[in-house]
C-alpha cells in the first residue's frame, strides 16, 4: 500500500546477499529487494556499531569489577 506513495526507511545489519537467512524463499527475497530498491537510495554505513561498542565496554567494566572483588 505504501509502494511509490510514501517514504520508507529500512535499516538492517545484513547485506542483501545474507537476506536468505531471514526470508523463507528466494522468490520473496527478490520481490522485497526489488520493491525496496526501486526509486530508492541505498546508503551503506561502514562503521562500528554503537550497541556493540557499549556492550564491549560494559563487559570490560564488569570483568574489572569482578576481579577487584576477588582480590578484596
Amino acid at each position: 500500500q505504501r509502494y511509490q506513495r510514501l517514504s520508507t526507511i529500512v535499516t538492517t545489519n545484513r547485506i542483501f546477499s545474507e537476506w536468505q537467512e531471514v526470508f523463507p524463499s528466494a522468490t520473496s527475497i527478490v520481490a522485497v529487494i526489488d520493491r525496496l530498491c526501486h526509486n530508492a537510495e541505498v546508503l551503506t554505513i561502514d562503521a562500528e556499531s554503537y550497541r556493540n561498542k557499549e556492550t564491549v565496554e560494559r563487559n570490560t567494566t564488569r570483568r574489572a569489577a569482578r576481579r577487584s572483588r576477588r582480590k578484596s
